[in-house]
């Protein structure tokens, strides 16, 4: 947030700045899914709906791990939610007592900490490397593994590291989490942002798993603020329950539009927007070595490239900020193993933004005093 205000000052002063430093994608909710908002704003359709969803939504969700992954699902498992910020806020509320440890990914997105420290847990954080291409491990797992300790929450693809966890290995941590009666939470919201191999959920993994996902990357729908999770049928009335103090229910045009996000000719923009995404990680993974950055673990989704700049990141992104009018996100701001080297960038801009970004790039970094 400092580079964005820093960005947005120079900005303000005239200087064109390319920014990278935000992970929200440059294009805008399909036309589809506009349309079907703005009919529904029309018809009237602005009233509170059921907690956990409209029941044609969360039937289109089901329908879709069904479609995409042959992975069947009971819609009444599936409950919307106000964005994945907000499911993620529930879950921690209903899995997370005083004292319970969840484990987290370092680095990770920095929203798991704060979700479980709001509920009075602590977030024990898992020191992922590249050697586990910035993943959690069973090994890892269990050594972290206390009396305290409630479950373990990932995003896979990761932010920051654009990397995917192996289906297989978080197949031997769910049972192994499942042994010990703890609860296994998979982010997924960069799930359909997924290149040069198949996406796949862990739906149907053993013991207590519950999934996040979003309208919000995959999708195109930020602020709209609709995402979901997929829960243990056990779970699903404790969650309504505290979803209806905590939010009543996601914001009903948004659930009306979302109906729409399924259709064919909305997943055929959709797959043409995440081509053009490989295609930019494709420009800029090598763009961004040439330039003298390091990329240990190369990034197989969502849309980040986590680069070495071989030191200070903050004092490189505050730099490269002022100097060439690049918006980067030091690697500080997802915790504090070993990202004080480490930058984020976002290629969510067009490829002429991002070629003139690289052109910037290595001229900085070529500089005497870069």
């Amino acid at each position: 947030m400092d580079v964005l205000a820093r960005a947005h000052a120079l900005e303000a002063a005239g200087r064109r700045v390319v920014h990278m430093e935000i992970g929200e994608p440059d294009f805008t909710a399909p036309a589809p899914v506009v349309e079907a908002g703005v009919q529904a704003l029309r018809d009237g359709l602005t009233a509170y709906t059921a907690t956990l969803g409209l029941p044609k939504l969360r039937e289109a969700i089901a329908a879709h791990y069904a479609s995409k992954f042959s992975t069947q699902v009971e819609p009444a498992r599936i409950a919307v939610t106000s964005g994945a910020s907000g499911g993620l806020l529930t879950l921690a509320a209903l899995y997370v007592d005083a004292g319970d440890e969840i484990l987290v990914p370092d680095p990770g997105y920095p929203g798991y900490r704060h979700f479980v420290r709001a509920f009075e847990g602590v977030a024990r954080t898992l020191p992922v490397s590249v050697a586990g291409r910035f993943q959690p491990t069973l090994e890892m797992v269990r050594a972290a593994w206390g009396p305290r300790t409630k479950g373990l929450l990932v995003g896979s693809p990761s932010n920051p590291t654009g990397t995917l966890i192996e289906k297989s290995e978080l197949a031997r941590i769910a049972g192994f989490i499942a042994e010990r009666g703890g609860v296994l939470l998979v982010d997924e919201i960069y799930q359909g942002l997924v290149y040069g191999t198949e996406p796949w959920s862990a739906l149907g993994l053993p013991g207590e798993v519950v999934l996040i996902n979003s309208f919000s990357k995959y999708f195109c729908m930020t602020g709209w603020r609709l995402g979901w999770v997929v829960l243990p049928e056990s779970a699903v009335r404790s969650f309504e329950k505290l979803a209806q103090h905590l939010f009543i229910s996601a914001p009903a045009p948004s659930q009306h539009a979302a109906c729409s996000a399924f259709l064919p000719e909305t997943v055929s923009i959709l797959e043409e927007r995440r081509n053009e995404f490989a295609r930019r990680r494709d420009f800029l993974v090598p763009a961004l070595r040439r330039a003298g950055l390091s990329i240990p673990a190369e990034p197989h989704g969502a849309f980040y490239v986590y680069a070495d700049c071989g030191g200070d990141a903050k004092r490189f992104s505050l730099d490269l900020l002022q100097k060439e009018a690049v918006a980067a996100t030091p690697g500080v701001d997802f915790g504090a193993n070993g990202t004080a080297r480490f930058v984020r960038f976002a290629y969510t801009r067009s490829m002429d933004d991002l070629e003139e970004a690289a052109a910037r790039i290595t001229r900085f970094v070529s500089s005497p005093s870069a």
